[in-house]
């Protein structure tokens, strides 16, 4: 995997249950670029993202990511990996029973970080998402689009590499999503490099990146006009 290179498949297949969900993949992405994944429900988008954060591993080929070749990765290693991952969920998974401080501290003290640095962290996360005056607040309290800039917030509290963004627009009107996709460009025009799941077309055409579709089992770029 070449040095700026975070996200490298080769030749990565899939196989569930007798059917093949991904043949023969090739993938790259680069520190600091951005890339949508489209593709029809079922078409093996979870997969390839549950190959990243090795939730799965591939049948035949190769995944590295972030320096980590995910393969060979021992089970002991594997938050070690995850740590280096930013992953934004579309229904949240925020703890209901903590404020939007305490959700994105818990991402730090799973770690066994110092109190000093949690809290150092937490507000600067919260700051960069526009929502230091909600660190008080439930979830409950929160619009959709709220909730999903505190999710935003947690996946960066470990200062990862990579991003990997699950729909993050799929539940939030067409308002909501213009600012989470502003606040994702932010992220990504800092250095991160941005992997973001979609079936939202509309977005993908307001806010134009490089995008690879999957379809068939085989991945293509693509250009959605």
């Amino acid at each position: 995997m070449a040095d700026n290179t975070v996200i490298s498949l080769e030749n990565t297949t899939v196989i569930y249950d007798d059917l093949l969900v991904l043949d023969r993949i090739n993938f790259s992405l680069r520190a600091g670029e951005f890339c949508y994944l489209i593709g029809r429900t079922g078409a093996g988008k979870s997969s390839f993202l549950k190959l990243l954060y090795r939730d799965i591993l591939p049948d035949e080929g190769s995944v590295t990511v972030a320096g980590y070749d995910v393969t060979e990765l021992r089970d002991k290693e594997v938050p070690y990996l995850r740590r280096r991952l930013g992953i934004v969920f579309q229904d949240f998974q925020l703890l209901p029973d903590r404020n939007i401080y305490e959700n994105v501290a818990f991402a730090l003290e799973v770690t066994g970080e110092k109190k000093r640095r949690i809290k150092q962290r937490v507000l600067e996360v919260l700051a960069m998402v526009g929502l230091s005056h909600k660190k008080k607040s439930m979830p409950s309290d929160l619009s959709g689009g709220e909730l999903q800039r505190v999710v935003i917030a947690r996946s960066l509290a470990n200062e990862p590499r990579i991003l990997l963004a699950d729909e993050p627009t799929g539940n939030l009107d067409p308002e909501a999503s213009s600012t989470i996709m502003e606040l994702l460009k932010e992220i990504n025009n800092h250095g991160m490099a941005v992997l973001m799941v979609t079936h939202d077309y509309d977005t993908v055409r307001k806010f134009p990146e490089r995008t690879v579709q999957i379809r068939d089992g085989r991945l293509e770029e693509v250009k959605i006009v």
